[in-house]
């Protein structure tokens, strides 16, 4: 062979090689689909970073996704607000600022006005007990108020509880003062009792409390301690206000373009963020107490009696929030029946829901 064809050979088997080379690359990544559809997912809490919510729940799961996924859903976090208000979390998701994130109805209220149904004063103690009993609220008549985006989880939160700078004995004692509340059942409840509502965001109550701006707070354990509310209010009133409706949702457009797979994934982990990473949970919440007593906190539990009279006024709440829903032509005293057999199965006590209604 003369060396002008020889050349020409050799070139040929070059460009022949770098060619199959690049078909076999791509033949070889072609068996790990995760890679070439890996999906960055930004999830969006008002949560602060350093917040039990945002370290023992959040990051773990996120985590979890990603481990599990093989890389294939990734994520971005924006805690404490980043991209919004905390008022402003579902839309955050719904509108896509947001892929993924965590919201609370309560604090719109009138937009979701059956979800309020979650937040009835119940004893709850534990967020993984709260997301199995709001889910199953959810499945059975909330669907239609979340049409636009993906619920993977609601829960009604973990019992609040009033946080004041004197001590609280009876309902008397409430009359005139200044409690800070999240809207919805709450504030009728302080109200009922006798007590101001005021409404601000959970960032601006440490420095209230701490000025007399306002007298205590009506919340949750977790809250106090994201918060370190337990530094300025320093007696705990040992008896449930509900607590504030919320959950867990993605972005409809993000939700559709995953993989079979990953949906699957998500769903799993998602379904009750709580239950699979181990924050928030009922072997937890004596932890949260005592970390609070231990701030120098006094719990101060009511009597018998005195329990069963503010109880009293939350069942009428109850029945006034259902007469008003019921006007506007929504099934309300449907759902707190609901609400109540759901409590029920799950030995839960729903204080707020008025004996005549127990059954749905």
């Amino acid at each position: 062979m003369c060396e002008k064809c020889t050349e020409l050979s050799r070139r040929n088997f070059i460009k022949g090689a770098l060619i199959g080379g690049t078909v076999l690359g791509l033949g070889f990544y072609g068996i790990r689909p995760s890679l070439a559809e890996a999906v960055k997912l930004k999830f969006s809490t008002w949560h602060p970073p350093l917040s039990r919510e945002t370290k023992t729940v959040w990051i773990p799961m996120l985590d979890e996704m990603k481990k599990r996924s093989g890389g294939g859903l990734d994520y971005t976090l924006f805690a404490g607000g980043a991209l919004g208000k905390a008022q402003d979390h579902y839309d955050i998701v719904a509108k896509g600022l947001a892929d993924m994130g965590y919201f609370t109805a309560t604090f719109t209220p009138g937009r979701f006005p059956l979800t309020d149904v979650l937040s009835l004063a119940a004893w709850v103690d534990g967020k993984d007990l709260a997301v199995d009993i709001g889910n199953a609220v959810y499945d059975r008549i909330l669907r239609e108020e979340f049409k636009d985006v993906k619920v993977l989880e609601l829960n009604g939160c973990i019992q609040s509880y009033i946080w004041t700078k004197k001590p609280i004995a009876e309902m008397e004692d409430l009359k005139g003062l200044k409690l800070r509340t999240p809207g919805g059942h709450q504030t009728n409840y302080v109200k009922a009792l006798g007590a101001e509502p005021v409404f601000m965001p959970p960032g601006d109550v440490y420095m209230a409390i701490e000025t007399g701006t306002i007298d205590g707070i009506v919340t949750c354990p977790p809250v106090i301690l994201a918060f370190k509310l337990h530094e300025v209010a320093k007696y705990g009133v040992v008896t449930t206000f509900g607590c504030v409706s919320e959950g867990t949702v993605m972005n409809m457009s993000t939700w559709n373009k995953l993989s079979e797979d990953q949906k699957k994934l998500v769903n799993e982990l998602g379904t009750n963020p709580f239950r699979t990473t181990g924050g928030l949970t009922r072997s937890e919440y004596p932890k949260l107490i005592e970390e609070i007593t231990q701030g120098g906190v006094k719990m101060v539990e009511l009597s018998k009696n005195e329990a069963q009279r503010w109880y009293g006024r939350f069942q009428e709440v109850t029945r006034k929030w259902v007469s008003d829903l019921e006007a506007k032509g929504l099934p309300a005293r449907k759902a707190v029946a609901i609400m109540n057999e759901e409590c029920e199965k799950r030995n839960v006590q729903v204080v707020a829901c008025p004996p005549e209604w127990k059954k749905a």
